[in-house]
């Protein structure tokens, strides 16, 4: 066995290699760390995850509408006529254009699409906007507002 290089020194290069136990305590340090981060990551972000234009909407007593798991479709009209389709702004006359390729994309003309308008619109620019929503054949159009507060 000599000749075979497997001698003793087989069994202590064996003995050299021996694993430690395995530890069983979990280390929940790091863990901790992490979520701290990702905690502080959130609350900072959260406030930035508002609707993107600034409205101020009208009041009323109205009960708030069902909510669904996809994100609804938004026109916007802030108090200078501006129109915006979800967070970009948007011409009047290529307002249903969009709003069709959009719905299309998302499942058809039975998509629920929310008009928010700001509470010095003038009446007329509202139902000039509700009257294209119609007339392209949208059904399902709900108008935003706040909750009335009580004096």
């Amino acid at each position: 066995m000599a000749g075979t290089g497997f001698g003793a020194s087989g069994v202590v290069g064996r003995r050299r290699h021996r694993r430690k136990p395995v530890m069983s305590e979990i280390n929940v340090t790091p863990m901790v760390d992490v979520m701290l981060v990702l905690l502080i990551i959130f609350m900072v972000s959260a406030p930035l995850l508002t609707v993107g234009v600034p409205i101020d909407l009208p009041q009323t007593k109205a009960n708030s509408l069902d909510q669904s798991d996809k994100e609804p479709l938004t026109i916007s009209i802030n108090d200078k006529d501006q129109i915006f389709l979800q967070n970009s702004q948007i011409d009047v006359d290529n307002l249903v254009p969009k709003l069709k390729a959009v719905t299309d994309a998302r499942g058809g003309l039975d998509e629920r699409i929310f008009v928010r308008g700001d509470r010095k619109v003038v009446y007329g620019t509202m139902m000039r906007i509700m009257g294209r929503l119609s007339g392209a054949g949208f059904r399902r159009v709900a108008l935003v507002t706040d909750v009335e507060q009580s004096p």
